[in-house]
């Protein structure tokens, strides 16, 4: 039997992500709106579809949450989205509003499931519902880790010319200024950009990934990405796959993250620790240390430093932080 998995917000991304996951079979797809006729009209084209694409995926859409009962998963994507010249941040009263009535609705007829939150700002919706909904924190995951990940890949692929198949990238931090993609991390065919790939460059590179939400924002105008980050819910919904997730930092995180900044201050190179400071804080594991090679240490300091100011004082507003993008805290 599918899993039954419902799309709160029948919007460009939440129509999209239906889309995603129903092509890939992934699961049967609830949407919901509050706009009457709408989520029922693409629910109806989405499965008019599925004989198309050869797939047996109900899709439905509804106005009413008992519809939705029992899913396995909810993906939230209700909430305004960003115009040209705003922050992720300016969104946050609007839709902490929206967040809390859908999370009401969502504890109420699915209290197993497993949130995967779309809305932005990312970081604080995603800590937002978790103290909401009441879930244990790996039932409360933000997508956006796999999107991020995504846009560095895309732009590494294309300064290469190579396939994005070959490319792995890894990216800490939040879904916004404090996002922090990782060069020296991050491969072609197992060999680290950083080789492949000159400073300045690979700067600018970095700093594209950052502003890709803001890049496609200007473009459009009225409206913000919604191809990508729905193909990132639809690949978060996916278990056979690892993927970088945001998750709600665990309690032993913050000692983890202060040791590092300290170091990082002390030791030359001592940045190269962040992978096993982050990993041991989400995981609870012991991760040896990589040997440190000063060759490929020119970038870690700036993003140590970064991933120590998202993981101790991120975002003091919401009152709490999420951790780096990391699918082990998911699926270990």
């Amino acid at each position: 039997m599918r899993k039954k998995v419902t799309i709160v917000g029948s919007g460009n991304v939440g129509a999209t992500a239906a889309h995603w996951i129903a092509s890939k079979e992934l699961a049967d797809v609830v949407l919901i709106d509050i706009i009457e006729g709408v989520p029922q009209g693409k629910g109806l084209d989405l499965l008019e579809a599925m004989p198309i694409e050869k797939r047996d995926s109900y899709v439905s859409g509804t106005n009413d949450y008992k519809d939705t009962a029992d899913s396995d998963i909810v993906v939230i994507t209700a909430g305004i989205p960003r115009k040209p010249g705003m922050s992720r941040d300016d969104l946050l009263n609007t839709n902490y509003g929206i967040m809390k009535a859908v999370v009401g609705e969502v504890v109420k007829h699915s209290p197993d499931s497993i949130l995967i939150i779309v809305s932005n700002p990312l970081d604080a919706m995603a800590q937002a519902a978790y103290k909401l909904c009441g879930f244990p924190r790996e039932r409360v995951i933000g997508m956006a880790g796999v999107l991020d990940s995504a846009r560095f890949r895309a732009f590494i692929a294309l300064e290469l010319k190579v396939s994005v198949e070959n490319v792995t990238a890894f990216v800490l931090g939040g879904h916004g200024d404090t996002m922090v993609p990782l060069p020296r991390y991050s491969t072609v065919a197992g060999i680290p950009i950083t080789e492949l790939i000159e400073k300045t460059k690979l700067d600018a590179l970095v700093q594209r990934t950052r502003d890709g939400g803001a890049e496609i924002v200007k473009y459009l105008k009225t409206g913000s990405a919604y191809y990508a980050p729905s193909a990132a819910v639809a690949l978060s919904n996916s278990l056979s796959e690892v993927v970088p997730t945001a998750t709600i930092r665990p309690p032993l995180a913050r000692a983890e993250f202060k040791r590092a900044a300290v170091e990082a201050e002390t030791k030359p190179h001592s940045a190269c620790i962040v992978w096993p400071a982050v990993s041991s804080a989400l995981t609870g594991r012991k991760v040896p240390a990589p040997t440190c090679s000063v060759s490929r240490c020119s970038s870690t300091p700036r993003a140590l430093k970064a991933v120590s100011s998202v993981g101790v004082k991120c975002r003091p507003a919401v009152g709490a932080a999420t951790a780096p993008s990391f699918a082990a805290n998911m699926v270990w």
